[in-house]
């Protein structure tokens, strides 16, 4: 496993779902829910040295009200489009959050 990443699994209290990211935007921002259900964010920081990354993870923790810890990403960290696991967020609570939300 690579550093950093976590087993997918879930516990009861754990939510998962996709995320598009867009580095160098003008604000942080969760922009909404696109057709297919991916979770639309936007970050200042750059795709550099993990600074997109780490900025979404601090935006996802504030939006969701959890510890940064709590946010794992668990695969494309080099890519767009990632995967998120939340823990202490159940589904239902990330759907009231982001309507459309695929979890």
């Amino acid at each position: 496993m690579r550093p950093g990443f976590r087993s997918a699994d879930r516990s009861p209290a754990s939510v998962r779902f996709a995320v598009r990211l867009t580095p160098r935007a003008a604000a942080d921002r969760v922009d909404g829910v696109s057709d297919d259900g991916v979770l639309q964010v936007r970050v200042t920081a750059p795709a550099v040295d993990g600074a997109a990354n780490a900025a979404l993870v601090r935006l996802l923790a504030d939006e969701l009200d959890v510890a940064r810890t709590s946010v794992q990403m668990v695969a494309g960290a080099t890519g767009r489009r990632k995967l998120i696991v939340v823990d202490g967020v159940s589904p239902e609570e990330a759907e009231a959050r982001w309507p459309g939300v695929k979890v």
